[in-house]
């Protein structure tokens, strides 16, 4: 009798074991479940936008890296998780390239720099030892530097759509339509990231999440400075009760101001460089074109006045 009731604790117990285990997988499983579907919806274009063929080909090549993700998260010299997942959501997630697919994509292309450069010392290339280990670390840290440019470029394309965008807004507005349904009839008609993170607030606002949660997110997306002077300057007027008509308006006339002086910023550091490329490329290449007309000049006079004598 003793021995059966040891044999039902034992039972008991190993069940109970076996259901917190189960319990605990499952729990895991949906939260990445959860993660991933949101990812996914809040990735897509609600405006319908379809993907040309560069991207679907792109994308096609992107999904190998897969296989190497795991060992690229392990690999996190120069791109740890957060810092790659910053990028790649300032970057508004480009062929729809996840972290751990990221961090599998800079292994991927490291090994095709190692191949590539085994093929070299194959074939008895110049410098082939070099390129052996010259090839990967390119594969690896170009893949870093394209997600960062891919970033920067896109909030700087951010801060160039705004003024417009305000403008239009501000018109909208001041005839009576809310901002919900002015967001919703004027984002479909611009492109790009305006339309991106806008339409994905839209989304947000749509499927219950606070206002101003919504607009913490849109901060914490992006780094443009003008972008964030926008939803911080309408996070205060509804604060204060202030007409978000005028608020984008003033945004869309400070926005404007800001962009002259950028462009004449831009204007200023491309007046050095002209004068560097001028300077130490085309001066020599002028000054060695007339120095070798010159001295062909010479020759052939010199050739005449051979055959003068003969």
């Amino acid at each position: 009798m003793d021995g059966l009731i040891v044999l039902f604790l034992l039972l008991i117990l190993f069940f109970i074991g076996l259901g917190l285990k189960y319990g605990y997988e499952y729990t895991v499983y949906i939260s990445d479940l959860k993660k991933r579907a949101k990812e996914d919806h809040y990735r897509e274009d609600i405006f319908g936008k379809k993907q040309t063929r560069k991207e679907k080909l792109l994308t096609r090549v992107f999904h190998f890296a897969d296989d190497f993700s795991t060992i690229g998260q392990r690999i996190n010299f120069y791109s740890e998780d957060h810092d790659v997942e910053k990028w790649l959501t300032e970057a508004g997630h480009p062929y729809r390239l996840t972290t751990e697919r990221f961090q599998g994509l800079k292994i991927f292309f490291m090994i095709i720099g190692l191949i590539i450069g085994g093929l070299a010392m194959i074939f008895r290339f110049p410098f082939a030892e070099l390129t052996v280990i010259i090839y990967p670390i390119v594969g690896y840290l170009a893949v870093i530097f394209w997600i960062k440019s891919k970033a920067k470029k896109r909030q700087e394309e951010l801060t160039y759509q705004l003024p417009d965008f305000l403008d239009t807004m501000s018109v909208t507005l001041k005839a009576g339509v809310n901002l919900d349904q002015a967001l919703r009839d004027i984002v479909p008609y611009f492109e790009g990231p305006v339309q991106e993170e806008f339409g994905r607030f839209i989304q947000e606002v749509q499927m219950g999440v606070p206002r101003a949660s919504a607009y913490r997110m849109l901060l914490e997306r992006n780094t443009s400075k003008e972008f964030q002077l926008l939803i911080k300057a309408l996070i205060q007027g509804g604060k204060l009760g202030i007409p978000i008509s005028k608020t984008f308006h003033q945004q869309s006339i400070e926005m404007r101001k800001l962009k002259k002086e950028l462009i004449k910023e831009q204007a200023a550091k491309a007046s050095p460089k002209v004068t560097l490329i001028t300077t130490f490329v085309v001066l020599p290449s002028a000054l060695v074109l007339i120095g070798g007309l010159m001295v062909m000049n010479m020759f052939n006079q010199n050739s005449n006045i051979f055959q003068l004598f003969q």
